[in-house]
């Protein structure tokens, strides 16, 4: 009678697990169903779950770019943080003296964002972490960093980036120097006032040659941009560019290996 008892308990138990262990879905027309059918961000374009990287010098129009870029295709932007960084200021009035603090600050603050955009699926980013070493390199460079600083800076970017996944892609706008420093002139920032056109022809060069060679690990689209284009034009331009950068390469053999080794 106990066996009979446990068998029938065990039974019921059986029974009931469906129901309390289940989800109930949700209800057609129901807030949580609407959620759950919304669009998933960058899919009209193909690039759902992309993270993008807005690379260009300063003045290209990266930070206009990724906010018209993330609302079209619905997705989080990562900008660069120009008001709340604590040594801009600085480091413009005395660069030898702040240029070391400034980039390890960027390097922490873009180390930050890459993780953010890489744990939320996907996203836009106002200026790439890769980018910083444009600058650090200048820097040196001219005299402005000891090459004891810079080491220290590349050594600890390189242990940084081994626990990071690349984006999907850079999109570089490439602007000339003078419509790049006659863009920062018209947005007018105090500390941005002593730039030169020479400084914006060195920091062209620096980045041609910056996309010549992240362009070998990162997929790389780079845009005319000497003239504003709007978010949808872009993001078409960015989504055929991205089909196309999906390689897939056959070999086939005309006859077979005449023998062993062949």
């Amino acid at each position: 009678m106990a066996d009979d008892g446990r068998r029938k308990a065990s039974e019921d138990l059986a029974s009931e697990l469906p129901r309390l262990t289940s989800t109930p879905g949700p209800r057609p027309g129901s807030s949580q169903s609407m959620h759950l059918s919304a669009k998933i961000p960058g899919s009209d374009y193909g690039l759902q779950g992309a993270f993008i990287g807005i690379s260009g010098v300063i003045g290209a129009g990266k930070s206009t770019l990724a906010k018209a870029l993330g609302e079209e295709l619905g997705m989080p932007v990562h900008y660069e943080n120009v008001k709340d960084n604590p040594y801009l200021a600085d480091f413009y009035r005395d660069q030898a003296k702040f240029a070391f603090p400034l980039q390890i600050h960027l390097l922490n603050h873009r180390f930050k964002e890459h993780q953010q955009i890489v744990w939320a699926g996907g996203g836009v980013q106002d200026r790439t972490i890769y980018e910083d070493s444009v600058f650090c390199k200048m820097l040196r460079d001219a005299g402005k960093m000891d090459e004891r600083d810079y080491r220290t800076y590349v050594g600890l970017f390189a242990n940084m980036s081994s626990f990071m996944r690349k984006p999907t892609l850079i999109v570089y706008l490439d602007v000339q120097p003078a419509e790049a420093l006659r863009r920062i002139k018209v947005r007018g920032r105090p500390m941005e006032a002593g730039i030169t056109l020479e400084y914006m022809e060195a920091l062209h060069r620096a980045y041609a040659d910056f996309v010549e060679n992240i362009s070998r690990t990162i997929p790389v689209v780079r845009v005319d941009y000497g003239t504003f284009r709007t978010a949808g034009e872009m993001a078409r331009a960015i989504a055929r560019e991205h089909r196309q950068l999906r390689v897939l390469r056959d070999v086939r053999w005309d006859a077979a290996p005449s023998g062993p080794g062949q």
